[in-house]
């Protein structure tokens, strides 16, 4: 049996055209502001997006992620992504906030054809005050183009520490600081203006092949 793929499809207009998955972290699920805000956006673009709870947020309505549940998290977005193939034509992008973002990047990873683009908001570098136990064992691996999208106080990673990890990475990535926020990266006030930062800049990425290989 497989694994069943719950959320909210935002279609736009008009045949054809890109994707986009996004997925939520640890303590959310895919009703958090942030999803609903940049699904909106991003369909006004033209993308259809799918806003999806991961297997875990399937299994019980509150709480973390338990122990081991990342591989069956995993196989829930390679779900949705096969989900919306039968439905999308063009592009598929998979994007998700910390939690969701990682688990997002360690399946194209492990499958580098899979998808077109990573958007990956507040990647969970690594817990907070722990900086050595670094969650970017798959960076070297990671051979799909990624936009990271992170605050500027964000206590799971700093900027600096980002952009040195993303050097690991080996094919072409972009890091997008958001000042003055930590790791929710919204608020009710700045909720807005990020998320048209974040739309903006993802078309963009998305739109640029240069350094694809």
């Amino acid at each position: 049996m497989g694994v069943p793929v719950r959320g909210f499809l935002h279609l736009r207009a008009g045949p054809g055209g890109d994707c986009l998955i996004l997925t939520h972290g640890a303590g959310a699920n895919c009703n958090s502001p942030l999803l609903i805000a940049l699904a909106d956006a991003f369909c006004a673009t033209g993308l259809a997006v799918l806003r999806c709870d991961l297997p875990f947020r399937q299994a019980r309505p509150h709480g973390p992620p338990p122990r081991g549940s990342a591989e069956n998290d995993r196989r829930g977005l390679h779900a949705a992504i096969a989900a919306m193939r039968r439905q999308i034509s063009g592009r598929i992008f998979l994007g998700g906030h910390s939690y969701g973002g990682r688990q997002a990047s360690m399946l194209a990873a492990a499958e580098p054809n899979l998808i077109d683009r990573l958007l990956l908001l507040s990647y969970p570098l690594h817990p907070p005050q722990r900086p050595d136990e670094l969650r970017t064992s798959h960076f070297t691996s990671l051979q799909t183009p990624a936009l990271f999208v992170h605050g500027t106080r964000d206590g799971f990673g700093s900027i600096e520490e980002m952009t040195i990890a993303l050097k690991l990475v080996r094919t072409r990535t972009e890091l997008l600081p958001i000042p003055g926020v930590g790791h929710e990266l919204v608020t009710k006030r700045n909720r807005d203006a990020v998320v048209q930062i974040v739309v903006d800049a993802f078309q963009s990425f998305a739109a640029d092949a240069r350094s694809d290989q």
